[in-house]
């Protein structure tokens, strides 16, 4: 997920995980479909991530009892609906039937058709059905990282060359391992070694793992670490949560749980995708900086981040809430009312807070109706990336290869 996933704290996790079923809103614009060309699926790219409403608090953990599927199909037949939904020639098709299934039972996502191409469509944009997804160019891209850290201490890239011939706990050099690389779990597992060997290869940089994506659905690994706080992970495992993204298994449970197990106030599944790559209920609040925007009279960006923040916690005024304070008078709030409400921008609670109801009131007073969902205006940026590309452009993308799964059930 290099998607620009959100992390979430453990008061948002918990209200996301209350209900997993979508909830229709009450009228939705289905966003236009561009004409699509066949690029070469990628990771998707962190466009400038803004972190949670608040920082990760302490909670306490679900207890761990075995999770039932919601009612519906069995599993039997889930798993035969989802052997027809799956592309007819991927490699090891029953192991991929075996994670997707497992994942919707222990996060007790419903077993539907829509469900299941939603997570399929996600799995072959990013990955193209590779549980290790290979990254062109790793090696160039790597090394170009080292360089760029290197500069900081006024360290020439020769001298860090040098220090990297040293053996790593695989045997070969770290030089090595850096020239072969293939796989984002490769280039994890170097950066896990390396940060632990940092003051042995005697550079003074700072070698921590940089890594925030990966696996199957290029899932956020610190949404993948607070998820685990207030759901029970379900699979045995001896490394981290952070080396489980990079498994396939973990990667498919962790893309289910960012992408469905949330309610969404949508009738069309395109937004969800868009909430995959710019963080859940994106899609809603550029509507509503949109409508925000033209009550005030103000240019504001579509970018569904409603507030800015620092280290998990608001700081400044964002346009969004300059505009709205500029509103105060008509909607009838305070500025510490419209504060309240707007830290609400990660939850469905914000579609019931008086501000959402009262700007859209407001606005759609003489009988002119506006959407609730729309296109997050983001352009995503990544080593990866060699041309412009969009959250636009990603969620279309994915819903219509969500379209082309759905007409596997004719």
């Amino acid at each position: 997920m290099l998607a620009r996933l959100l992390p979430l704290s453990a008061s948002v996790l918990l209200a996301a995980c209350a209900t997993t079923s979508p909830q229709p809103a009450a009228s939705v614009a289905p966003s236009p479909t561009p004409a699509l060309t066949t690029p070469s699926p990628i990771p998707t790219p962190t466009a400038s991530p803004s972190p949670s409403p608040s920082p990760l608090m302490s909670a306490t953990p679900a207890p761990t009892v075995k999770p039932t599927p919601k009612p519906g199909l069995s599993e039997t037949q889930a798993r035969a609906l989802l052997n027809q939904l799956l592309p007819p020639k991927i490699a090891d098709r029953a192991g991929w039937n075996d994670d997707i299934l497992d994942a919707f039972t222990a996060l007790k996502v419903a077993y539907t058709p829509e469900n299941f191409c939603a997570m399929a469509a996600v799995i072959e944009q990013e990955s193209s059905w590779q549980g290790d997804p290979v990254v062109p160019g790793l090696p160039k891209i790597v090394w170009k990282a080292i360089e760029e850290r290197a500069g900081k201490y006024h360290i020439p890239l020769l001298a860090v060359q040098t220090a990297l011939l040293k053996p790593s706990p695989t045997g070969q050099s770290y030089k090595a391992r850096i020239d072969n690389l293939r796989t984002e779990r490769e280039m994890n597992d170097l950066f896990e070694d390396l940060a632990a060997e940092a003051q042995s290869l005697k550079l003074p940089l700072n070698m921590k793992n940089p890594i925030r994506t990966g696996g199957p659905m290029q899932v956020s690994v610190e949404f993948a670490q607070q998820h685990t706080q207030v759901w029970p992970y379900p699979y045995s495992r001896k490394g981290s949560v952070r080396s489980e993204v990079f498994t396939r298994r973990g990667g498919v449970y962790f893309g289910a749980a960012i992408l469905l197990q949330y309610p969404a106030p949508y009738t069309e599944m395109v937004y969800r995708f868009a909430d995959f790559n710019a963080g859940r209920y994106a899609s809603r609040n550029a509507a509503f900086q949109a409508v925000v925007g033209k009550l005030s009279g103000r240019e504001l960006v579509l970018d569904g981040d409603l507030l800015t923040y620092r280290d998990g916690n608001p700081v400044g005024t964002s346009s969004t809430q300059s505009a709205l304070y500029s509103l105060a008078g008509a909607l009838g709030l305070s500025r510490a009312e419209i504060d309240r409400d707007l830290k609400q921008e990660k939850l469905l609670g914000l579609s019931n807070s008086p501000l959402y109801q009262r700007v859209y009131a407001l606005a759609e007073k003489n009988g002119q109706k506006y959407p609730r969902a729309s296109m997050p205006q983001i352009d995503l940026k990544s080593p990866k990336i060699t041309r412009k590309l969009t959250t636009e452009w990603f969620a279309n993308r994915v819903n219509w290869r969500y379209g082309l799964c759905l007409e596997r059930l004719k």
